[in-house]
């Protein structure tokens, strides 16, 4: 495997100047993001079919060990207050249960029957979408609960930093991060740990997309929960609702919060025949302002 192997221009990484040892990783994390450039098309279909299967009750989950595990939480958790994802739709299986998230289970990602058990345990199904995550490619945990997902119905991705490997021929969307030699030889916290965040932000963000949780460029799904997202959510409606500031912060109190709703008081329309509209959409607000004539 790539990832495991030892790359020669590293050797006595430990006795470099510091800065020069920095400059080094940087370069590797800099290659690691350059891995993604050929895959634009495998996420972006991905995305779509995810987005399809997902609709609007379908749920996401992820699976993955170590690592890779930990990084499709970080991913997953972050839906909820970006786009306002429920969190009734998001399913993490990883590799030694939830504590493994905290310290390491020794042989949790060897543990093939636990990522069949883990698919069973979260009754994931035909309406569902399955990202595995593994550096490797073979990690027997995330392998197992893709083939698992798979058999059930469930659309599945899997995410590799090698090429070749059983995970990718096992996903029906696969998606090779070839991030090569870490320069800590199998490392993959490093190099194909970077270009697995990314190429799940790219991922995740593309569902969003499709399924009509942006508008205009805007997260206008987003939770309010600090005073910094409040005067966001504030400006959106500005913006979006095409009011002043005052008229944008009494839309906001009238839609309890929800931006989207918000907009459409602000322009005009009653809070019940906001939501009504929304509902309509699927909760996309794009839509709703077609159907009111005033996009």
């Amino acid at each position: 495997m790539s990832t495991e192997a030892i790359d020669p221009r590293f050797q006595g990484l430990e006795c470099w100047p510091t800065e020069q040892a920095v400059r080094a990783m940087l370069g590797v994390q800099a290659h690691a993001i350059e891995a993604l450039r050929g895959q634009t098309s495998a996420i972006a279909d991905a995305a779509e079919a995810a987005a399809t299967r997902l609709g609007t009750a379908g749920r996401l989950a992820y699976a993955g060990a170590g690592t890779s595990g930990r990084i499709g939480v970080q991913d997953g958790v972050e839906l909820t207050p970006t786009f306002g994802w429920p969190e009734r739709r998001l399913a993490f299986l990883v590799a030694g249960g939830p504590g493994a998230l905290m310290r390491a289970v020794e042989g949790a990602e060897d543990d093939a029957e636990a990522g069949r058990a883990a698919v069973s345990a979260e009754a994931i199904g035909l309406g569902d979408v399955l990202i595995g995550i593994a550096a490797s490619g073979r990690t027997p945990f995330v392998l197992a609960a893709v083939k698992a997902a798979r058999d059930a119905g469930a659309v599945t991705v899997g995410l590799s930093n090698n090429p070749d490997t059983p995970l990718l021929t096992a996903a029906d969307y696969p998606i090779l991060a070839d991030t090569g030699p870490e320069v800590l030889a199998g490392s993959t916290r490093m190099g194909a740990g970077t270009a697995q965040k990314a190429a799940l932000n790219l991922l995740s963000t593309a569902i969003m997309l499709r399924l009509g949780f942006v508008h205009a460029g805007r997260m206008v799904n987003m939770r309010i929960s600090n005073a910094k997202l409040a005067i966001r959510a504030r400006t959106m409606v500005e913006d979006l609702g095409r009011v002043d500031a005052a008229t944008a912060a009494a839309a906001l109190e009238a839609a309890g919060g929800e931006i989207g709703r918000a907009v459409l008081i602000a322009r005009g329309v009653t809070p019940d025949e906001a939501a009504r509209l929304l509902k309509a959409q699927d909760g996309r607000l794009g839509g709703a302002l077609e159907a009111l004539g005033d996009a």
